[in-house]
């Protein structure tokens, strides 16, 4: 045994014993928060309760939702809550956690209901579940359908597809209409005010140039009053439809179907039909905006941002990050100034990011933003255009968090290279520029990417920084667009990994945020992954291509 300790055997077995540890730890951590996230996009039975109506608890008879969580408690933590158990004599007691919907009737979104108080649970068949913009969901039976001012009562489910799908494409020329069209002639109305306001300021306003701007101003506004009829003309068509549900009251509503993105009979589902719709519905959450304060709908935009910023950021801290490392490896000498950099850029490393955001806030924001909008843009003043938080300064400040990350890992990349190859370059005639340019960096390109590819895993992961110098809660408009110069680093963005804070800890629908937590966390990760394989693939081919060099 003795000899065993002493041939190092035990460490290995420790060491590898550790790492199996860590890696089923971190698949152990993703199962979990991807069964979570994914199994919310999976449709539920809808079910029927039929409640005991007594005068302590339930007032309802009737309670339709769908089951979200269930658990099993003492009785006597319930009776110490002053939940009336009369008759029930068990220690423990299940109790399901139901969200029943129908917010502009129900009072409760979500509801916890004992099983003691059931007298029948059923999942009857013909149970629609309307999805809608505002509201949340809504749950009950089908009546009939309004089409064109005709009430039809027969073939509901049909009817109702063909009418939703007609209200969906009305929806989306409005959308189109609103955003596109619309909105391009607000931004070149907009544009001309600040152009005329800053020829005031210059004094250059002639009369000529006032009519001119006046002229072209006028011509946008008639655009915009031919569109505008069209956008009412469309609204008008749109809400012209409408469905009659018998809801859990057992009274009849009308919702209109302008405002249904969906319907779904989850209780008539097969499997396959379950499998298509799970698809869809993370389709959906992928490619469509958020709604109902981020409770509802996708998170497009904070994909775009996460990874318009992330890109952004990489331009920007890699060239620095490769000309700082170069410096410092190659041309500097190795003497007390030298390292005392070398200390500072470690330390830099270990600074709380939250540190990073004051400094980009202050520095960036208010110092730098606001001086170019002093000599930029002091037409738009006071209205700031670069001194308010924005995504290039939060690419700015998390360059600057991760710039040790690439320094450090480019010059070790460096520091590999055999110095017979620098020397065997300048032996042949080339300059110290030509040979850091054609042999040094190529050969270092893999260093430079394995730097690269930590920077982008901690950028896309901070949150904190961002809070300060440009995410926001809901962005009305994405960094890109069709309005001239197209990207607009100016305007503030959506990050996912905010918008898991954001639904996680300040949504005011706890219960319904829950699952959308574990589902953006999930996709947060997954985004996280491929920006760092797609780093990863292009490290291995720069590796393989100048691995010829090496030899």
């Amino acid at each position: 045994m003795q000899q065993w300790f002493k041939s190092g055997s035990p460490w290995i077995w420790m060491t590898a014993g550790a790492v199996s540890i860590s890696l089923i730890s971190v698949i152990g951590l993703l199962s979990l928060i991807a069964w979570r996230g994914l199994s919310f996009f999976w449709p539920s039975p809808v079910h029927e309760f039929q409640m005991k109506v007594n005068q302590h608890a339930i007032t309802q008879q009737t309670i339709i939702g769908e089951i979200y969580d269930r658990e099993t408690i003492p009785t006597s933590q319930l009776r110490s809550a002053g939940v009336h158990l009369d008759g029930y004599r068990e220690e423990t007691a299940t109790r399901y956690l139901v969200k029943t919907g129908n917010r502009e009737f129900v009072e409760l979104d979500f509801r916890w209901i004992l099983a003691h108080d059931i007298e029948q649970m059923q999942t009857p068949e013909g149970m629609a579940v309307f999805e809608r913009t505002q509201n949340g969901n809504f749950y009950g039976y089908l009546v009939a359908v309004s089409r064109d001012g005709n009430l039809i009562k027969n073939d509901l489910q049909n009817m109702l597809s063909d009418v939703l799908e007609r209200t969906s494409s009305i929806n989306e020329q409005l959308y189109d209409l609103q955003h596109d069209e619309i909105g391009r002639i607000n931004y070149q109305i907009e544009k001309l005010r600040l152009k005329q306001r800053a020829l005031e300021i210059n004094n250059d306003l002639t009369e000529d140039k006032r009519q001119k701007i006046e002229a072209d101003v006028q011509a946008l506004k008639q655009e915009y009053a031919v569109l505008e009829k069209q956008l009412f003309a469309l609204r008008d068509e749109s809400a012209r439809d409408y469905v009659v549900v018998k809801d859990m009251r057992g009274k009849e509503v009308q919702l209109n179907l302008s405002q249904v993105l969906d319907v779904y009979y989850p209780n008539d589902m097969s499997f396959f039909g379950k499998i298509g719709h799970f698809f869809a519905q993370l389709g959906k959450f992928i490619t469509d905006e958020p709604r109902e304060a981020n409770t509802e709908g996708g998170v497009f935009p904070a994909i775009f941002g996460t990874v318009f910023m992330v890109m952004l950021m990489a331009v920007i801290v890699t060239p620095f990050g490769v000309v700082a490392a170069i410096y410092l490896h190659e041309y500097a000498g190795n003497h007390s100034v030298t390292k005392i950099i070398r200390i500072a850029v470690i330390n830099l490393a270990g600074v709380p990011s939250v540190v990073y955001g004051v400094f980009g806030l202050g520095f960036f924001v208010y110092m730098l933003g606001g001086s170019l909008d002093k000599l930029f843009y002091p037409e738009a003043l006071p209205t700031p255009t670069f001194g308010t938080p924005g995504v290039i300064w939060s690419a700015l400040t998390l360059a600057i968090l991760t710039l040790p990350v690439v320094i450090v890992s480019t010059e070790e990349g460096l520091s590999r290279i055999p110095s017979s190859v620098r020397q065997g370059s300048l032996a042949l005639g080339a300059t110290k520029a030509e040979t850091l340019w054609r042999i040094v960096i190529p050969m270092a390109s893999p260093a430079i990417m394995t730097g690269l590819i930590l920077a982008v895993a901690r950028a896309a992961g901070e949150v904190a920084p961002l809070m300060l110098v440009g995410v926001v809660k809901l962005a009305p408009t994405l960094p890109v667009d069709g309005n001239f110069p197209f990207v607009h680093v100016d305007r503030k963005f959506m990050h996912l990994g905010f918008h898991i804070y954001d639904v996680g800890f300040q949504s005011p629908n706890i219960e319904a945020a829950r699952p959308l937590v574990y589902a953006t966390a999930f996709l947060l990760v997954s985004v996280i992954v491929a920006l760092n394989m797609t780093a990863i693939g292009i490290r291995n081919h720069l590796r393989e291509r100048f691995r010829a060099l090496e030899q």
